[in-house]
């Protein structure tokens, strides 16, 4: 039996049990700071095993992986980070204090502190843009790659080039990239798409934690300006296996971004499209992900690994 059809497989059987809930983690998680080049960076950890490092995008924080990190504690060491600018993590000054590589660095100066050779590396939205640039530029570090709702690189510029629809929703982004932007924002307008009510409180005081200007630096370091360029050239290629989620109503970062990803990667692809959810898709469709990601992980287990 292959690969895919034991995927399938898996997903079914694992789909016949009803797993738990993920409980309020505050009181379980351990917190705990790395230092990347004099800055602090924050994060929650449970379980133990092989290590996941889980990353947020915009607006969020380390709480938005709570459903996933109960899944996989059985398992695994999950590592949720606040990214810097975030919540409990350092806040710099300065659009150059956001860009990629620095983003890059704090990922890997966490899994040195936690004395890890290799991690699961798991991203969302920017924290999903960090997690590619990881495994491009730490083939030796990403064991296997997880990302959701955000198309590879190259697959958004060209996008980005080519799609009047992506240039329209890309928009917002623009806004972002402009002088004095983060003195619209505020935390309960930053935490109005939280759904889950007891979650939302908890989203509001991690935004008053956090630095808006900081927030909308990402956009001002790393977004693509028009006029947009499709990407030349080939990047490196991930080497290691990777798992795609994509929330088909997310109007921000529209699905045709996805095509040709696999021209991107040296081993297999797995990608979920999750119809009904939209950006978030890691609360929009918490069992979903979460189960896909907890036998995906187990079916890319090599003989001898940790059970």
């Amino acid at each position: 039996m292959n690969k895919t059809r034991l995927f399938i497989s898996a997903v079914i059987l694992l789909a016949s049990f009803v797993d738990a809930e993920a409980e309020d983690l505050h009181g379980r998680v351990e917190h705990g700071y790395a230092d990347s080049g004099g800055v602090k960076i924050h994060y929650a950890t449970l379980g133990k095993g092989p290590l996941v490092v889980m990353i947020h995008g915009f607006p969020d924080y380390w709480y938005t992986w709570r459903h996933q990190m109960a899944a996989l504690e059985d398992r695994h060491q999950v590592v949720a980070i606040d990214l810097r600018g975030y919540n409990r993590s350092d806040k710099p000054v300065g659009v150059d204090q956001y860009k990629m590589p620095l983003l890059v660095a704090d990922v890997r100066a966490v899994i040195t502190h936690l004395k890890k050779e290799k991690a699961i590396i798991v991203g969302h939205d920017w924290g999903g843009a960090v997690a590619w640039s990881f495994a491009m530029s730490h083939p030796e570090v990403c064991d296997k790659l997880i990302i959701l709702n955000l198309p590879h690189p190259w697959g958004l510029g060209r996008e980005l080039a080519n799609n009047p629809d992506q240039q329209k929703n890309s928009q917002y982004a623009r806004d972002f990239q402009k002088p004095g932007a983060h003195e619209k924002l505020s935390a309960r307008g930053l935490s109005r798409w939280v759904k889950d009510k007891a979650a939302k409180e908890k989203y509001r005081k991690a935004f008053e934690r956090s630095d808006f200007e900081a927030m909308l630096n990402y956009y001002k370091a790393n977004y693509p300006r028009p006029p947009y360029k499709a990407p030349k050239g080939a990047p490196p290629k991930i080497l290691a296996p990777v798992l795609m989620f994509h929330g088909l109503e997310d109007w921000a970062l529209l699905p045709g971004a996805l095509n040709d990803t696999w021209k991107w990667l040296d081993k297999d692809l797995t990608l979920v499209t999750v119809p009904g959810s939209g950006h978030f898709v890691q609360q929009d469709a918490a069992k979903t992900v979460s189960k896909t990601m907890k036998s995906w992980l187990k079916l890319q287990e090599e003989p001898g690994d940790q059970p």
